[in-house]
């Protein structure tokens, strides 16, 4: 038998980043826009939170230079930190589930949206169709980190290595811990990196590279039971990212709509194996956009979509019933009242289109 068909219908869900310091009222800007497919938040205004700090707990070689962080394979304690790091991996990777106390899990002083959405799922008022989870994806955090001599970590095979099972466990704890509400869990992998690939600054950087380190995690996700998805905010190489083995693939719709379109055989063969794509039909990049666009002009440009992807050979029934409605991006950068425009605008566009 094949996977079971995730088919959302068009529900609503968010990134995960918010522009408050308080994470109650993230919650409750989370239970306001997209009650049904909740996801914990980050809150980048804590330095902590950032999505290269939120995710480098347990890595070998880890050092905070003043405002950098960097994994420093000159110290005198790296080899036995490395060491330390693949006899931990070992253990964990054959255990029947990451202990919480573990190098690979979330901690409440690195992550407390997670424990908030935890807490608060308990007693949830609304129906859950899913709850959504996330990683910064392996090749975002492998080019972000550096190395004692300011290489990238990506360019280390060590590093690489541990960055790409950190990711991998810590992606499995979380759909471990968050199955227990007995709805599918998904994790996003958060990969903005991802739209360099091809260009002149990772010119050494091949698709078969990049697809190892998502398929590692991308399969530690679905050996848990959970549905992964890969969350680019920006134009990139739309084929990789469909044959990538992820079961969600999320774009900035509102502004990569066309190029996106011209994949649509990649596409075809994507939602024929019963996969979902989430459209990022909120703009988040530029203030006069979300303060310009409305909820019907919105649904416009989705059903426009649509029919290009129907003309070029997609099944639109196929396409709606497998499809979720985010921003474009993370909303930890924008005004507050901004942000709460986009969520307004997110739960809008979600009800016109299953109305």
């Amino acid at each position: 038998m094949g996977q079971k068909i995730f088919k959302p219908e068009n529900r609503a869900t968010l990134i995960g980043s918010l522009p408050v310091n308080d994470h109650k009222a993230a919650l409750e800007m989370v239970r306001g826009a997209a009650p049904h497919i909740p996801p914990w938040a980050q809150l980048p205004l804590y330095p902590q939170e950032g999505m290269i700090a939120q995710f480098v707990h347990g890595l070998p070689g880890v050092e905070q230079q003043k405002t950098k962080i960097i994994l420093n394979t000159s110290g005198k304690d790296f080899d036995e930190q490395l060491l330390n790091f693949y006899e931990d991996y070992l253990a964990v990777s054959q255990a029947a589930k990451v202990p919480s106390d573990s190098r690979f899990a979330l901690a409440q002083d690195v992550a407390p949206g997670f424990f908030e959405l935890e807490k608060a799922l308990e007693n949830w008022p609304e129906p859950l169709f899913a709850v959504k989870g996330q990683v910064t994806g392996p090749f975002t955090l492998a080019i972000a980190l550096v190395d004692s001599r300011g290489r990238a970590a990506f360019y280390d095979d060590r590093l690489r290595d541990c960055i790409v099972k950190s990711l991998a466990q810590n992606a499995r704890w979380q759909v471990e811990r968050l199955s227990r509400f007995g709805v599918p869990v998904i994790i996003f992998l958060d990969e903005p990196a991802l739209a360099g690939f091809g260009s002149s600054a990772f010119i050494s950087v091949s698709g078969s590279d990049i697809s190892q380190c998502l398929g590692e995690v991308i399969d530690a996700i679905h050996k848990a039971g959970g549905i992964s998805g890969i969350h680019v905010c920006a134009n990139t190489d739309w084929g990789l990212v469909l044959e990538s083995g992820a079961r969600i693939v999320n774009l900035d719709a509102y502004s990569f709509m066309e190029p996106f379109v011209l994949y649509a055989k990649s596409l075809k063969a994507f939602l024929e194996a019963g996969n979902t794509v989430a459209w990022g039909i909120v703009p988040t990049a530029d203030p006069a956009d979300i303060r310009r666009e409305s909820a019907a002009s919105l649904t416009e440009l989705y059903r426009k979509a649509i029919q290009a992807f129907e003309k070029a050979g997609v099944d639109g029934n196929r396409l709606r019933a497998q499809s979720l409605i985010t921003p474009a991006c993370g909303l930890g950068s924008l005004d507050i009242d901004l942000a709460d425009r986009v969520l307004a605008l997110t739960k809008e566009v979600s009800a016109l289109l299953r109305g």
